[in-house]
């Protein structure tokens, strides 16, 4: 089999590659070792904790015991699945702040600033508010991607944002438009009450269009001749191919896949590929390196009032939402439950937030097991820039065997601090007066855990994954010898091979990662057409005054 572009991985950048490339008269195949997202369990917002937990759904990795979590494997879900990890997340869409990119063009990714990426983030969305007003100026009308909001209906909601605000925040009503600091509803990506993954948006457009084609394999290594790439060799139901690409091959296969993938094909650092017996094609010492990702906690609380989720977690309870759901696309199974958050900064000199809220009117771990008895609702909250640093490695020479994941977590005293703040932060919004109908006690940390050394305690035994994992194949300038891509994604040292998709990312970005890996695969599908980029916006994202000063 042979086309014009090969793409590796059918998950958010690559669905969206894949529609702009066709879109444009090109032959494409897409590679991805997942099957179908047909069925509620993906299709059903509510339901979001069952692919994530479902082998058929997820590669299923684990980090290597955590050298400063006590040696605990944490969980790092992948999408293995068309539509990639956009059929397995949270659907909550977070674009990132100004900042994050800005940071990214300093750093040597041309052409990648915010004025540079918001056009694309603009072109991907259909944007609906939901009613609950926000920032038209800065959001998309007639993109595949459609964006929407909860309804809010539950009253705990209208109060975390009141606590914040009484707390001294301010209310934001777009934190995707001008400002993202503040309390406010939050984004999600649903469509008339479905999980409006990538394959939903991209993939399936793409493939209509009879220039597509999907291929169900496991991708196990590049082909080249010499220093060009040339196609790809894949396993499929037991036996072995070789596709050929006319042009390219990009890889869209994650933060975790992606850099396994060139270390398979000889591109990463040298040393590393030798110890597999694997011969060096190009010496990338960045291929790997440079792990990101976001760790939170869940401040729990138990409620006065039986008004929370938990109403609808027995068996009844859910095959009702079920029902409702499945014959009218509406209730509670038609949302993520994710409907209000907030960004805040974490001290004074912070120029922009550095601490996620996500609201949940249950208290629950993302698994779906139930953590109270009763009633309860809890804040996901963490820091968004970790200095800590990790690496994907390879534990074999062999495409079927999982790589090594090692993300450092907490490996600097500068994220213990800045945990043990957002804690405490939560905990002052919790105690403020529009929360007091409802707060019963603190179930989790607990109110006997006050101290640094109890606060420290708790994280290490309790902190989990955000599953954001980003940054393995860096992009920046040409001359940095830890950079694997340039700001056009081609991989350096080869010819015909790009990577366009979250391991591109020189820092990990304010929030949830599906809507910036969208924008990665939009924003290189005009790079690998060679056309000159949309025009850079003019509009000027919301700074604190006083934010030199003052933490709110």
């Amino acid at each position: 089999m042979h086309a014009e572009y090969i793409i590796v991985g059918a998950g958010s950048a690559g669905c969206a590659m894949a529609y702009r490339l066709t879109q444009a008269g090109h032959s494409v195949i897409v590679v991805e070792y997942g099957g179908t997202d047909a069925g509620p369990f993906i299709q059903m917002p509510a339901a979001l904790s069952y692919p994530m937990n479902m082998r058929r759904y997820d590669w299923g990795y684990q980090s290597e015991p955590e050298p400063h979590l006590g040696g605990r494997r944490l969980a790092c879900p992948r999408g293995k699945v068309v539509g990639g990890s956009s059929s397995i997340n949270g659907m909550v869409y977070v674009r990132g702040h100004a900042g994050d990119y800005d940071h990214w063009a300093e750093q040597g990714a041309d052409g990648w600033s915010y004025a540079d990426v918001l056009p694309y983030f603009q072109r991907m969305e259909t944007w609906d508010d939901g009613g609950h007003g926000g920032d038209p100026e800065w959001r998309g009308t007639d993109g595949p991607l459609h964006v929407t909001r909860g309804p809010r209906d539950n009253p705990l909601h209208a109060a975390f944002v009141e606590a914040a605000k009484a707390a001294g925040y301010a209310e934001t009503q777009d934190y995707n438009g001008y400002r993202q600091e503040g309390f406010g509803p939050m984004d999600m990506t649903v469509h008339n009450g479905r999980r409006w993954s990538a394959a939903n948006a991209y993939l399936k457009p793409a493939l209509k269009t009879g220039l597509c084609t999907l291929v169900t394999g496991l991708a196990s290594r590049l082909t080249l001749q010499g220093k060009r790439v040339t196609g790809l060799r894949v396993r499929a139901n037991g036996r072995k191919m070789i596709l050929r690409a006319r042009r390219e091959v990009i890889l869209a296969a994650s933060s975790i896949n992606t850099p396994k993938i060139l270390m398979l094909s000889g591109i990463g650092p040298a040393d590393e590929l030798r110890r597999h017996g694997i011969s060096v094609v190009a010496d990338r010492p960045g291929v790997g390196k440079n792990l990101q990702d976001h760790l939170e906690v869940y401040v729990q609380f138990a409620s006065k009032q039986p008004i929370t989720l938990a109403s609808h977690w027995s068996l009844f309870g859910k095959a009702w939402v079920g029902a409702q759901w499945l014959f009218f696309k509406s209730g509670l199974g038609a949302s993520n439950q994710f409907e209000s958050g907030g960004f805040i900064r974490s001290a004074a000199g912070v120029r922009y937030p550095d601490i996620q809220f996500h609201f949940l009117p249950i208290a629950v771990r993302y698994d779906g097991k139930i953590a109270a008895s009763g009633h309860g609702f809890q804040a996901h909250v963490g820091p968004m820039r970790s200095v800590s640093r990790g690496e994907v490695t390879l534990a074999s020479a062999r495409a079927e065997d999982a790589p090594k994941i090692l993300f450092n977590y907490m490996s600097d005293s500068k994220d213990w601090e800045e945990f043990r703040t957002a804690i405490r932060l939560t905990r002052e919004i919790f105690a403020q007066a529009p929360m007091q109908p409802f707060v019963d006690h603190e179930i989790q940390p607990g109110d006997a855990v006050q101290s640094d050394m109890a606060l420290n305690e708790f994280i290490r035994d309790h902190v989990e994954s955000a599953y954001h994992p980003c940054g393995t194949c860096r992009m920046g300038a040409y001359d940095d010898p830890m950079t694997v891509v340039d700001p056009q994604g081609r991989v350096i040292g080869v010819d015909g091979l790009r990577v366009a998709d979250s391991s591109v990312f020189p820092r990990i970005p304010n929030g949830n990662l599906n809507a910036p890996s969208i924008m990665v695969g939009e924003k290189m599908a005009d790079h690998i057409l060679d056309r000159v980029p949309l025009p850079a916006s003019n509009l000027e994202p919301f700074v604190h005054p006083d934010w030199q000063t003052a933490q709110r």
